[in-house]
């Protein structure tokens, strides 16, 4: 049984209304990433402790953070960026989320990123360290611009780290973005760190982000492939159908809808079940 998620401040700032719509949906799960306008891991605990009352009137859980540790440059502070793992870590833990996600940071401009290959994995090590011996897991999503935006590197981080706590996130639209074709070019080397699934769709050349089925993600192979597998676990959707920009992006409650059910139909013509 598949479990469907989704970035909740894609359907709106206002975190009432996300817990609305997405239970009005039929999602019984949700990735937090801003609520009220605020940065997940900049909410105060009286805040989180609002959110959660608010997703359990819902019927709600949260399948991760979505937070952005690892979207910094490799040379910013790492101390100050350590706390701000710790402060996701707590935020996770208060949630009951399994999951944070994470990025392996950006290149100043002119920098090849193999050439810090070491150095993304000390850093990423650090941030692992901070949830060993909890029940959180790290998923790293395959951003643009990041070391681990092609898929010879994320498996390469996977396996450096080798740790129950870090896996990836497979997001196909970030991979059509640089030029990858994700199915046919990633799944293979990918697969046996893939823990989260992430759904959006762009299209190849203009990077323009579409619904699930409508670019070249190659979405519909990968949900055969993953199904064939016997892959048991969430599919967050994260549409960006009305904008989308570095630290996240938005569609509203129509298009949200609209993305949810281009991918359940994905999943219907697949004979995949799915909560």
């Amino acid at each position: 049984m598949w479990t469907l998620s989704g970035f909740s401040d894609e359907i709106s700032p206002d975190f009432q209304e996300q817990c609305a719509v997405a239970s009005r949906l039929g999602l019984r799960y949700i990735e937090l990433r801003s609520a009220w306008g605020t940065n997940v891991l900049d909410l105060d605990d009286d805040q989180l402790a609002t959110a959660a009352r608010m997703l359990a009137d819902h019927g709600l859980q949260v399948s991760s953070i979505g937070s952005p540790i690892g979207k910094v440059h490799l040379d910013d502070d790492a101390a100050a960026h350590l706390g701000r793992m710790r402060r996701a870590a707590h935020v996770a833990q208060t949630l009951g989320a399994p999951y944070i996600r994470i990025f392996s940071f950006f290149m100043r401009p002119g920098t090849d990123p193999d050439t810090c290959r070491d150095e993304v994995v000390d850093r990423l090590g650090e941030l692992v360290d901070v949830v060993a011996g909890s029940d959180v897991t790290l998923v790293h999503e395959n951003e643009k611009e990041i070391f681990g935006d092609v898929p010879r590197r994320c498996a390469d981080m996977a396996r450096a780290l080798d740790s129950p706590h870090f896996g990836l996130a497979w997001d196909p639209a970030n991979y059509v973005q640089v030029g990858v074709r994700p199915f046919t070019e990633a799944y293979e080397l990918l697969r046996p760190h893939t823990r989260y699934v992430q759904i959006k769709d762009a299209l190849r050349g203009s990077g323009t982000v579409v619904k699930a089925g409508e670019g070249d993600g190659e979405i519909a192979q990968t949900l055969s492939a993953l199904r064939a597998d016997g892959y048991d676990g969430f599919f967050s959707l994260e549409p960006h159908l009305a904008a989308g920009h570095s630290m996240g992006g938005f569609s509203g409650p129509e298009l949200f809808g609209e993305a949810l059910r281009a991918f359940t139909d994905l999943l219907d013509a697949e004979g995949v079940a799915y909560r």
